[in-house]
């Protein structure tokens, strides 16, 4: 067998007898590689031209790249390799062409083009396969390009030889070989590339692959961070006794680290809704930015100043336009559009260290739109446009890990746990242990405290069941703990009832119906 392979090498074909005609000899080396001579005849006055495309379309939107090297001319004409295709000019008189393919070899078949592209007819071709091993099963076509129409004549003779031929070949016309050997013959070496279409610029391929491994390891680790960073955001110990809350000789309240009574549900539980909107009102009133009559009616006691922070400010001029009235009542303020002005709320929290920025979700944003721009640009130019994909499911994956990230940072966390303390104490307060002075002060400061810490009752009880319980400095009238308690009570059921007005008016918009008359975010009855 080895002597049947050394003699078949294509050192030197049989040269051709018919003028325009072709003797072919392939030989599979056993590095894979591919050995071709070919003998060509052209006619006097004549010219053949050859070109031979080197990147053919495959299956799945991909395109199988040969290779050709060490070409050698021996004859009139030209020989060279182009972008993509091995090209041949050749004039009048016998050339030889020999040259060497390399990706002709995919798994067990040896696949090429032994003629095809010329510019003028082939009228006879002949050729020889010669392999390490005798092949198992051949197969030749021959006719136009993506025909399959078989050869004049295809087979493996006796002594282990490949023989073929074919009478007739158009120009433009094509024959191709495909040779299959016993397993591991030689080693393959198909190069296959995606096709430059828009398809095959999505072919997934092996630096594609490696990316969606690095992204799917990516995925876990982030989900992991996520739940860590959550767990320990909302395992919120209570703080020690003591230092909490703190009421000084003159009986001046202040709350631990300056908390706001807004800041309450942002710290404890990641969000802000309508107890905090409330208890911010009541604060306002507290510190005499409002007055409070009739139970139920709010005016502005004293404008905005410099003591309010933004976010104070601009739930203040929520409420209290300065273009409106400088009176609302309840009823009027639940029918108003008073949502918790977030991004004053979020900048806040940010400025005294207790979140973070979302950097990483703006960052995310970012991403995907790079992405998209990457995703387009590479499909319609390089290809490996799924690294473009990749790139936005990043951003998107940014962004949603930016939104399930607790933005608390440790010193919030120290607030959260020190506020813990605070609903503690104000659950369970004994009002006798403040001096009578101390009462009026302490019991209005702690009050939109314990509305937002849901504290209310003990806290209104504690200073109601006293002999003489202090007065409420910021309301009309001579009412008692009780009695502000219970405004505290309808504050907050006035945002929340305007909140869930808004709900239910939001949903009745997506799906065509009313909400029912008089019912939060319907008609009002006649």
């Amino acid at each position: 067998m080895l002597a049947l392979f050394l003699a078949a090498a294509p050192d030197q074909p049989p040269l051709p007898t018919v003028p325009q005609s072709a003797e072919i000899q392939l030989k599979v080396e056993r590095d894979g590689s591919l050995s071709v001579a070919e003998a060509i005849a052209v006619p006097d006055g004549v010219t053949m031209d050859r070109r031979v495309p080197l990147r053919v379309a495959a299956p799945h939107h991909r395109d199988r790249v040969y290779g050709v090297r060490d070409v050698v001319l021996e004859g009139s004409g030209t020989a060279r390799v182009d972008a993509d295709a091995f090209i041949v000019h050749l004039t009048s008189g016998t050339s030889i062409v020999r040259y060497t393919v390399d990706g002709a070899v995919a798994g067990d078949r040896v696949t090429w083009e032994p003629a095809g592209g010329w510019s003028t007819d082939l009228k006879f071709l002949r050729g020889s396969f010669a392999a390490p091993k005798i092949p198992t099963a051949v197969d030749c076509l021959a006719g136009p390009p993506d025909s399959d129409f078989p050869c004049a004549a295809a087979q493996i003779d006796h002594a282990g030889l490949t023989r073929f031929s074919q009478q007739n070949l158009a120009a433009g016309e094509r024959m191709t070989l495909t040779v299959e050997l016993p397993a591991g013959t030689v080693p393959a070496n198909e190069v296959l590339v995606p096709a430059k279409t828009i398809a095959g610029a999505f072919v997934l391929t092996a630096p594609v692959g490696w990316a969606w491994a690095g992204f799917g390891a990516l995925l876990p680790a982030a989900a992991a961070w996520v739940l860590l960073a959550r767990r320990r955001h909302f395992r919120v110990k209570v703080a020690p006794p003591g230092g909490s809350l703190h009421v000084k000789a003159t009986g001046e309240f202040t709350s631990p680290a300056g908390v706001l009574p807004g800041h309450v549900g942002l710290l404890l539980h990641g969000r802000a809704g309508p107890a905090d909107l409330a208890a911010t009102v009541l604060d306002l009133a507290v510190r005499n930015y409002l007055w409070v009559s009739d139970g139920s009616r709010l005016t502005r006691r004293n404008p905005a100043d410099e003591h309010l922070t933004p976010f104070e400010r601009a739930v203040f001029e929520a409420v209290l336009p300065e273009d409106g009235e400088d009176t609302v009542t309840l009823a009027e303020l639940r029918r108003h559009h008073v949502e918790v002005p977030r991004a004053e709320l979020d900048a806040d929290v940010v400025r005294r260290g207790w979140f973070t920025t979302r950097r990483l979700g703006r960052a995310g944003t970012r991403v995907v739109f790079y992405g998209v721009f990457l995703t387009v640009l590479l499909a319609l130019t390089a290809g490996y446009a799924q690294l473009g994909v990749i790139v936005v499911l990043a951003g998107v994956a940014a962004v949603v890990v930016s939104a399930a990230l607790p933005g608390r940072r440790r010193a919030g966390a120290d607030v959260a746990r020190r506020l813990r303390g605070v609903a503690e104490e104000l659950a369970s307060v004994r009002a006798k242990d403040f001096d009578e002075p101390q009462r009026e002060l302490v019991f209005s400061r702690g009050l939109p405290y314990a509305s937002a810490l849901g504290e209310l009752g003990p806290w209104v009880t504690a200073f109601d069941g006293l002999a003489h319980p202090p007065p409420v400095y910021w309301h009309d009238g001579d009412i008692t703990p009780d009695q502000a308690g219970s405004f505290a009570t309808a504050l907050a059921g006035t945002f929340a009832g305007a909140h869930r007005g808004r709900l239910l008016a939001a949903v009745a918009a997506d799906t065509g119906s009313h909400p029912p008359a008089g019912k939060p975010g319907g008609a009002e009855p006649s």
